[in-house]
């Protein structure tokens, strides 16, 4: 008896969910994703403005978006991402769908459901794609770690009592301890 074949999803499947539907696509397969939780989105509130006001006040050439903001990470499509936070510095990587190819920083917060998919998985995918910098928050854990792709350095462990150097903005660091949670 021959084994049943996976279907291939195609970045069509994705357009075509039902409103509210969130999901990622990665080499054909399709991964959907849990809501966030009210931790995982005053974290993510939280560093979004705290970016946002880094880069308004200092007149940076980048924009920060949060989640749900689409990431292209491949050009025929087939590596559709939704990061938490994307910050993107070449503005002709923008579009009016999201963006085209790898942001500059990015930055994802850990779930019960997404354990897997931020350390690993996205790891790989940002890595090869040519992201800078990688955060990943994990609230469970009260740590940040952080990947300075860029300059190819090992991982950095932070806990949420630190102040954490942002790489692409030497000078600017984030505290989530301000936060109380």
């Amino acid at each position: 008896m021959p084994l049943p074949q996976e279907r291939t999803y195609t970045i069509d499947d994705i357009y075509a969910l039902p409103d509210g539907q969130r999901a990622e696509l990665i080499d054909g397969q399709i991964y959907y994703m849990a809501p966030p939780g009210t931790i995982h989105q005053r974290i993510s509130s939280f560093l979004h403005a705290s970016i946002f006001n880094y880069i308004n006040d200092n007149n940076c050439p980048c924009e920060v978006f949060p989640a749900p903001f689409s990431v292209y990470l491949s050009e025929d499509d087939s590596k559709y991402l939704e990061p938490d936070i994307s910050i993107i510095c070449e503005k002709n990587k923008i579009d009016s769908k999201g963006c085209k190819g790898a942001p500059d920083w990015i930055i994802e917060i850990v779930s019960p459901s997404s354990k897997r998919m931020d350390y690993y998985t996205k790891l790989s995918l940002y890595r090869a794609a040519g992201v800078r910098e990688y955060w990943i928050v994990d609230p469970s854990k009260r740590t940040i770690i952080v990947y300075d792709m860029e300059h190819d350095d090992g991982p950095a462990l932070h806990s949420f009592s630190e102040s954490v150097n942002v790489n692409i903005y030497p000078g600017f660091s984030i505290n989530l301890s301000k936060l109380n949670i």
